[in-house]
């Protein structure tokens, strides 16, 4: 899936889910809470693709969440791009094939989901304020990237990251430490998990079972069937996928506002 498919997906998943939380087990959020989740589930939701570097030194090429931040994302792709591709040769075995890049390797497994989702929670939760800070910062970020990616294009990366640094010292600044930051955590893991997902029903796959030995391979694929399959950036994901994600993530936005409209006018339904 491309990278605006991505972040919507994070979006929706984020939103429906804490309609059900609201509606199901009365767990509220106010509407700080409620934005921050969604934006960094959002730009969790593009993380994994920092395994697609480009060329740093023109600021060119890469994925969409590359370059987001200009020539400085698109060095941590570079770094995240090696890291993953050492990992697939340290880790494979004799029917995985040769690879030139580390694309679609590590940073789109289970064990990248949970590590990133930790990771950030204990860095929120040891170093406080500055962590949140920096951690909102790039999420923030990555999701202006992928759901406003026309603006983003055009507007270019400094102000992108003008944008992104103003949300997150604002965040930081109203956003209650004892639910607000293992839910930073959460919404990160989550959006990379979703975005994986995204990528299992396209006809490339992920190695989501990676580090399970499949038959002799490390990273086996695991996708639809190509008669099913999506093709990235084909006219079903463009049209279909992202019309029903918006659509889920309106209904479930309405959903959450409904009960607070509602008793601001004394209103009952």
């Amino acid at each position: 899936m491309m990278g605006p498919s991505h972040a919507l997906s994070g979006a929706a998943v984020w939103l429906s889910g804490s309609w059900a939380l609201q509606q199901f087990y009365g767990y509220e959020q106010s509407p700080l809470a409620l934005a921050v989740g969604t934006a960094v589930c959002a730009g969790g939701a593009l993380l994994p693709d920092l395994d697609l570097s480009g060329k740093v030194t023109r600021n060119q090429g890469g994925a969409t969440v590359a370059r987001t931040f200009g020539v400085f994302s698109l060095f941590v792709a570079e770094v995240v791009e090696k890291v993953s591709l050492g990992v697939y040769y340290a880790t494979k075995l004799s029917r995985d094939p040769k690879r030139s890049n580390g694309h679609r390797t590590l940073t789109h497994t289970i064990p990248f989901t949970v590590l990133v989702g930790w990771g950030t929670t204990t860095l929120c939760a040891r170093y406080g304020k500055w962590a949140v800070i920096g951690i909102l910062f790039f999420m923030i970020g990555l999701a202006l990237r992928g759901l406003f990616d026309e603006w983003a294009e055009r507007a270019g990366w400094v102000i992108v990251t003008l944008v992104s640094a103003g949300a997150a010292f604002f965040t930081a600044a109203n956003l209650p430490g004892d639910r607000g930051y293992p839910m930073i955590g959460l919404a990160v893991g989550v959006g990379s998990f979703v975005h994986i997902l995204g990528d299992m029903i396209t006809r490339a796959g992920v190695p989501i079972l990676w580090p399970i030995p499949i038959k002799r391979r490390m990273w086996t694929p695991i996708s639809l069937p190509d008669r099913i399959a999506l093709r990235a950036g084909g006219r079903t994901e463009i049209v279909v996928v992202r019309t029903a994600l918006t659509i889920v993530s309106v209904l479930a936005a309405t959903g959450l506002a409904a009960p607070s409209v509602l008793d601001r006018f004394d209103l009952d339904i």
